[in-house]
């Protein structure tokens, strides 16, 4: 008996393969090895510690299988997500047990319903559902309860998890937190705050920081900071401050929700980190254009011996890609493949982003063909890289030749490649893409048609992004603002104040940031200063939405078209935020337009302090000097840029002729018919002077080469 106690207690001892097989080799010795204590004893700890072979070799050699035994073998294959040993295994149980002792008990239950959840098979769990119904007793049980719910959750089915939720008269917080966790899952965020609230406020259980996470991650979702600040509140108050995967999931939140001075602050708070919170922090840099601090962040990362993960790299070069930092690109290339993180398909398809992005599309195509495994993301990038690189007719051919390689493209995809066409205005290709959309069930997406109406005002033809708009049955406030900016574009802001008038009568819908960006560029458009500064003022104190630099810049705009250049410089002057770059640039252009010297050397003194490496407001400043014939000034500010070696980004644009797309860069002849063209162009300018037409070459003499 005391040998039987000594040889329990020294499992305690046991953490490692050699030290396990001594007191196995003990066990033989007395004669213990088939007792069911000992056997399922040695079964966990072989399983946890040396070989998960082993610890099956001795539960198949046990003769009597206590359920002990039983969901310690089990549990061992969920432990390594085996999932079908697990559920073989369980099955076996099921067929073979015949004692009370040896069948499935309110532990074993939840064990298999984990591996069915795992597995996605919703048919096996719903037959071990039906299994459990037959016991009472295990049918109740919390444990069982939370695990149907999990199964049902991760299968899609709500309303079956609601039904299984709703059977417990007092489900514990284990069952509550299911139940968020299912919702929030589904991308039923809104219920699973409301489910959050109910838990709380009226049946008053007390959430654990799991729970908290669950409902972080659905006020991410939502991008509901309110709400989500209220919960980091609470779990300070509740004392939950310090759980790691709780501060994690309050800096993704953050970072969704462009906060970045509240994830810079919890972060620096942050006792402990690890790799999961080096990586949101730089991800919420990266997703908020500060490029030069996530990449700082990731080195600082790898300074202090934190290993990246593929996740920190996909953000890492997300900063590469908005900074278009090339150099720190390809420094990161090469860590991913001394890591083998080249070969995970969205590390690879972020490096693809990022060269694309970097100007470098060779590099992208070579890498993109390179890559073994490529998704529908893949895809997309690499067609919308070719549109960001003026390379319209390989984006065309790219989306033809995923449609070949039996690659569905998703709604997502679809909007890259609407966006991709918009942004080059290519109206036959625009009706071939509608049709497509129409044939493959895309165009009842709310997303995709609103996508396709800023792609046919885009292209020209806006009756057709009106028949688009008019015939969705659903509108969200997305669609609204492309159908006011479709507007706007076509230089009738009249109609995008009707639009926005109807919008805010005939709907419940509350108009946003981009709604009212919309009607505000629409009003720049067409020189409706007016009823822009009404729509500003509506929008600041009537819906309280605080104006971002963007709407800054279009009132900027809109004052700067009319002449009013003393106005638009008060309004920077009263800005309660930044003033970024392109707020001045908006004034710097209307200083060129107006003849304004004086007022566009104060502007650009500003601009060169906040973007001295950006080729085009030196460009302005001298164009406005040409206009003044400041010749001196002229030439100081091409020595300037040369010394500098800025360069500006050469226009570009695009032509379709029956079904092919001519694309055309500003200083190129490139294109095989050059010489013919120049040739017609020459004739028409001499046609169009003989008519009296002369043109305004003041700006074109003194560009950068």
């Amino acid at each position: 008996m005391k040998s039987k106690e000594l040889l329990s207690h020294l499992f305690e001892a046991c953490n490692n393969g050699r030290s396990l097989a001594q007191l196995h080799s003990q066990i033989l010795k007395n004669g213990l090895a088939h007792d069911s204590f000992f056997a399922t004893k040695l079964t966990s700890s072989y399983a946890k510690y040396a070989s998960l072979e082993t610890a099956r070799i001795i539960f198949d050699e046990t003769p009597h299988r206590t359920v002990y035994l039983w969901n310690a073998t089990l549990r061992s294959y969920v432990r390594e997500k085996q999932w079908e040993e697990t559920l073989n295994l369980f099955l076996h149980m099921v067929s073979t047990t015949v004692t009370t002792d040896q069948k499935p008990d309110n532990f074993t239950i939840p064990i298999a319903l984990k591996a069915c959840a795992g597995l996605s098979a919703l048919a096996a769990g719903q037959m071990i559902h039906g299994l459990i119904k037959k016991n009472g007793k295990i049918d109740s049980d919390m444990f069982v309860g939370s695990a149907l719910i999990e199964l049902y959750s991760k299968g899609g089915q709500m309303g079956d998890a609601l039904r299984v939720f709703e059977e417990f008269p007092q489900p514990d917080v284990v069952m509550w937190t299911s139940m968020v966790t299912g919702y929030q899952q589904n991308g039923i965020a809104e219920e699973a705050l409301l489910f959050f609230s109910q838990m709380v406020m009226i049946k008053r259980v007390t959430p654990d920081p799991v729970t908290l996470v669950s409902v972080i991650s659905a006020c991410a979702q939502l991008v509901n900071l309110k709400t989500g600040r209220c919960v980091h509140g609470f779990s300070i108050r509740m004392g939950f401050d310090s759980d790691l995967p709780l501060v994690n999931s309050l800096l993704n939140l953050y970072a969704k929700a462009s906060s970045v001075n509240n994830a810079v602050n919890l972060f620096g708070e942050m006792a402990k980190k690890d790799v999961i919170s080096w990586s949101s922090m730089i991800a919420c840099y990266a997703q908020n254009e500060k490029a030069v601090e996530a990449l700082d962040l990731f080195n600082e990362m790898v300074q202090k011996r934190f290993e990246p993960n593929s996740i920190t790299v996909i953000s890492a070069l997300q900063a590469c890609a908005v900074a278009c930092n090339l150099q720190e690109g390809r420094r990161i290339h090469e860590l991913a493949v001394r890591k083998g993180f080249e070969l995970d398909v969205a590390v690879s398809t972020a490096l693809v982003d990022m060269y694309m992005k970097c100007l470098c599309p060779v590099d992208a195509v070579d890498l993109f063909k390179r890559m073994p495994k490529k998704d529908v993301v893949s895809w997309a990038v690499l067609l919308s890289g070719y549109a960001q690189n003026g390379m319209a007719n390989e984006s065309i051919a790219v989306f033809r030749t995923m449609l070949c390689n039996e690659t569905q493209p998703d709604a997502v995809t679809m909007v890259k490649i609407l966006t991709a066409c918009s942004d080059l205005g290519i109206l036959q290709q625009a009706l071939c893409l509608h049709g497509y959309l129409v044939s493959s069930g895309f165009s009842n997406k709310v997303f995709v048609g609103a996508a396709l109406i800023d792609l046919y005002s885009k292209c020209g033809s806006l009756d057709n992004g009106i028949r688009v708009f008019e015939g969705m049955a659903e509108k969200d406030v997305v669609v609204w603002s492309s159908m006011i900016a479709g507007y706007g574009i076509h230089g009738l802001g009249r109609e995008a104040l009707q639009t926005f008038d109807r919008m805010l009568r005939i709907s419940v819908l509350r108009p946003n940031q981009v709604t009212f960006l919309s009607v505000l560029s629409s009003c720049s458009h067409t020189g409706l200063v007016e009823e822009g500064i009404k729509i500003f003022d509506m929008m600041v104190h009537e819906y309280q939405i605080k104006p971002n630099s963007d709407h800054y810049g279009i009132m900027v705009d809109l004052l700067g078209r009319t002449g009013e250049l003393d106005k638009a410089m008060e309004l920077i002057d009263q800005m309660p935020i930044p003033v970024e770059p392109h707020v001045w640039g908006a004034l710097l252009g209307a200083c060129r337009t107006h003849h304004n010297v004086k007022m566009g050397e104060i502007v650009a003194k500003n601009l060169f302090q906040l973007d001295p490496n950006h080729a085009g407001y030196y460009i302005l400043l001298s164009h406005i000097y040409a206009v003044d014939e400041k010749w001196d000034n002229v030439a100081s500010i091409r020595t300037l840029i040369k010394e500098k070696g800025l360069k500006k980004m050469p226009g570009y644009s695009a032509l379709e002729v029956r079904s092919k797309v001519h694309t055309f860069l500003v200083g190129h002849r490139l294109h095989p018919e050059s010489e013919q063209i120049y040739r017609l162009l020459t004739k028409l300018e001499v046609k169009m002077r003989e008519e009296g037409y002369v043109p305004d070459v003041d700006f074109l003499l003194h560009d950068v080469e």
